[in-house]
């Protein structure tokens, strides 16, 4: 059964916390940035910040996980309005997964056009290297096979339709511009593109499961950002992914390899910079619809 609270006055709650953010604040945000671990360091970027702490902002999750800082950031980055949460939530912290994605619903309600994700992944694909960064051009949502769909239950019409397609979800024009930013920046040798497939976690693949994952066709593996992309485009908002390839899955029962936390931690500080340099400049060359941008 769905968890019936969530669904009692959903629309209002996250139309309550759009409208408490914004009385906060005087950025009008048209970029939405979530930092998946490690990777917190985007949010400071940001010029004339103003930031909450999660457990400060009404209706709002918390976040439980190492290298997730628990909050919102609003603020300028070159020159564009943009709202940057560091830390997000993820199934295995025992949240319903309509609660996991609600700042994407809040997001929409800010006026956020564009969604960024990055996250931390193990690369499936043997010719990916720790330290890659992937742009997502697709995915497999496992959890959604098992009927664990963050659009489970009354689908309300002020959000989106009831069958969102999903052929579209990555935005191919910022997936070009990523390549394209990413040539200019000299990063050519570390950018890849690829399948992301997420699993409920928080253990770690087995080989088997590896294995499998990749003859499916996915490239990299992860416990996050699927459901976020979901409700994002059920919002209409555009949406482009970064994976940051921070350990390389188990493919081989000989190895003596194993996938940890610390080690994805490391690598996200290893490669932030860079990462952090492209997703900027991203953000600068971006169309914008709203005409004040």
């Amino acid at each position: 059964s769905y968890p019936e609270g969530i669904f009692q006055h959903f629309y209002e709650d996250c139309k309550g916390t759009a409208d408490w953010l914004l009385a906060q604040t005087s950025v009008r945000p048209l970029v939405g940035i979530v930092c998946g671990s490690g990777m917190g360091g985007l949010a400071d970027m940001l010029k004339d910040q103003v930031a909450f702490n999660y457990k400060d902002i009404p209706n709002f999750p918390q976040s439980t996980v190492d290298g997730h800082a628990g909050r919102l950031v609003f603020g300028m980055l070159k020159g564009r309005p943009c709202v940057c949460m560091q830390g997000r939530f993820h199934l295995y912290e025992g949240y319903a997964i309509q609660k996991i994605t609600l700042p994407m619903r809040i997001f929409s309600l800010l006026g956020v056009e564009t969604v960024i994700l990055t996250n931390a992944a193990g690369g499936l694909n043997q010719d990916f290297k720790v330290g890659d960064i992937m742009i997502m051009k697709d995915h497999i949502n496992m959890p959604g096979f098992a009927g664990n769909n963050p659009l489970s239950g009354p689908n309300d019409g002020r959000f989106g339709v009831r069958f969102p397609c999903m052929s579209d979800a990555y935005d191919r024009e910022l997936q070009q511009l990523a390549v394209d930013v990413g040539q200019e920046l000299g990063y050519g040798d570390f950018l890849r593109e690829g399948v992301y497939c997420v699993l409920g976690g928080p253990s770690f693949e087995t080989i088997a499961e590896c294995r499998m994952l990749h003859k499916l066709g996915a490239d990299a593996v992860g416990m996050s950002t699927v459901h976020e992309v979901i409700v994002a485009r059920h919002c209409g908002m555009r949406v482009f992914a970064l994976s940051l390839i921070t350990n390389k899955a188990v493919m081989d029962y000989d190895s003596e390899e194993k996938a940890n936390h610390k080690e994805v931690l490391e690598t996200g500080q290893h490669r932030s910079i860079q990462l952090q340099k492209l997703v900027s400049t991203m953000v600068t060359r971006m169309e914008y619809n709203n005409t004040n941008a």
